[in-house]
């Protein structure tokens, strides 16, 4: 019998009940009797067991749930063991692959032609791509603060909620629910089929949707398609940016190309356009904070955020620079210079016309990694203001296995309805501000933390990196400002909507 199995002595931590069964007073009636505190830290990866007063037990337990116990009929009554599977956690590396997945996107691959209308010296590049690295570990550093001192998913709900106001949160998962993270699925559906022009697909609504509902369906079932989904692509993308740079190195480099290792670089550093130059290099490594909003579905979040986030922005900051330097090695400053397909144009004069095909083809194959990361990330904030707000209630329900499926296709038809529209470009250039201002915010909540969690991460030379992150990021805020003053009020027009839903939220609550 499957009771007596396991008081067979399969399982040590049974053998208190085991020797000591309770009493059952009221056979009446399905009972669930006793939950084993000892099995907690089993939670992640083993079934956490519940002793089950069930009818006529004749065979084993063929059910999954405590409900179709319930439903059970029969005429005698017997004590068992029952599992109930609670959501499966995911692994560090599984969280790795989706900070990785979320910064890896199209910018490593197209921002260099752009640095060379403002600066031409290598060094100044590299310098560019190492700066923004520091920045990205700077913000990572303030959000493992955050993630390992608040233990609910939710990311910047959750942190802006807690340390500041529910209406600053609310705000900010507005804007991801809007423009934050649904464009960004949209860019990159649309990239793919850009990417692909080569194969005659270029602008190929019915493509850049369909993937957009794949990847969705692939994120509506349980964690373990999601992280079977989200590890697959991911290794794709960083194999395939790997085999980049090998080939880069290692086979001659054109003759001609706009490797520059003088002084200048001194000059060009202190140039306007160095410092813009820099605005687009932070933007590339966007997503470094991504695992941060998954607390709840990472094992260990102590110790396996910070691995996360802080050893990801790491790895991905030596992958950037590596590829800047085998892109400037493979062309020349007049084939490069504001380009967009930097990457196809510096692959093909390496590997020629054919072989410049296939890595465009790779380039839009390895995007399905970061539209997978963002429809799992992004649903988990929607959920988490759902929850607590009674206008938007219906998203916050959740499947038998802990997956927000409503939350996640609602961000998969407002990102269907961007690329069908073509309009995603705008709206985040409306939102890039809002965008940054709610990330200062978040990392500035970092240093307003007020009980800290006994075991939370705290960032080396605390609170230096935050404070070093939020001068930057004001002054980006400034920049905008002054450089797109109208893009800038629209943004506030998508916080001020937000602001009245929370106040008509609020006003159902209030009665």
């Amino acid at each position: 019998m499957f009771f007596g199995e396991w008081c067979g002595g399969q399982n040590s931590i049974l053998t208190k009940f085991c020797a000591n069964p309770p009493r059952v007073h009221s056979p009446s009636v399905h009972q669930k009797l006793q939950v084993f505190p000892e099995l907690e830290p089993l939670k992640s990866t083993k079934p956490l067991f519940f002793i089950i007063l069930r009818r006529n037990s004749y065979h084993p337990p063929r059910v999954d749930s405590w409900r179709v116990v319930e439903n059970i009929s029969g005429l005698i009554f017997t004590i068992q063991l029952f599992p109930l599977y609670l959501k499966r956690k995911i692994s560090v590396w599984t969280a790795a692959s989706i900070v990785v997945a979320n910064m890896i996107g199209t910018g490593v691959f197209t921002s260099v032609g752009f640095q060379l209308s403002a600066v031409q010296n290598t060094w100044s590049i590299v310098l560019l791509w190492i700066g923004g690295g520091i920045l990205a570990l700077f913000g990572a550093f303030a959000y493992a603060e955050l993630g390992t001192n608040f233990k609910a998913s939710g990311g910047d709900y959750v942190f802006l909620s807690e340390v500041f106001h529910p209406f600053l949160g609310f705000l900010t998962a507005w804007a991801g629910l809007t423009v934050g993270f649904s464009a960004p699925v949209a860019l990159a559906a649309i990239a793919i089929t850009k990417y692909l022009a080569p194969f005659g697909l270029n602008g190929n609504i019915s493509l850049a949707l369909g993937v957009i509902i794949l990847v969705s369906l692939m994120h509506s079932f349980t964690i373990k398609h999601s992280s079977g989904m989200q590890n697959i692509s991911t290794l794709v993308k960083v194999l395939f940016i790997l085999t980049l740079i090998s080939l880069g190195f290692l086979r001659p480099g054109q003759q001609e190309n706009a490797i520059l290792l003088n002084g200048s670089w001194k000059k060009e550093i202190l140039q306007p356009g160095y410092a813009i130059s820099m605005v687009f290099v932070t933007y590339a490594y966007t997503g470094w904070n991504a695992s941060a909003y998954i607390v709840e579905e990472i094992e260990d979040p102590r110790k396996n955020i910070p691995r996360s986030l802080i050893g990801s922005t790491l790895f991905i900051a030596v992958i950037y620079v590596l590829f800047q330097i085998v892109l400037l090695r493979n062309g020349s400053v007049e084939q490069l210079h504001g380009k967009e397909e930097v990457s196809f144009i510096a692959f093909q004069n390496l590997l020629g016309k054919k072989g410049g095909e296939w890595v465009s083809f790779f380039i839009a194959l390895q995007l399905i990694a970061t539209i997978s990361s963002y429809l799992w990330v992004g649903p988990r904030v929607t959920w988490a203001m759902a929850k607590n707000h009674r206008l938007l209630k219906p998203l916050s329900k959740v499947n038998k296995h802990g997956i927000p499926v409503r939350a996640v296709w609602v961000h998969a038809v407002i990102a269907t309805v961007l690329t069908a529209t073509g309009s995603f470009e705008k709206v985040l250039l409306y939102a890039g501000f809002v965008l940054q201002l709610v990330l200062s915010l978040a990392v500035a909540s970092s240093l307003f933390i007020r009980a800290r969690e006994k075991g939370s991460f705290k960032a080396p030379f605390h609170p230096w990196p935050q404070i070093i992150f939020l001068l930057f990021s004001l002054w980006i805020l400034i920049y905008t400002m002054i450089d797109k003053p109208w893009e800038s009020l629209a943004g506030f027009g998508i916080l001020a909507l937000g602001a009245i839903i929370y106040l008509i939220d609020r006003r159902f609550k209030a009665r």
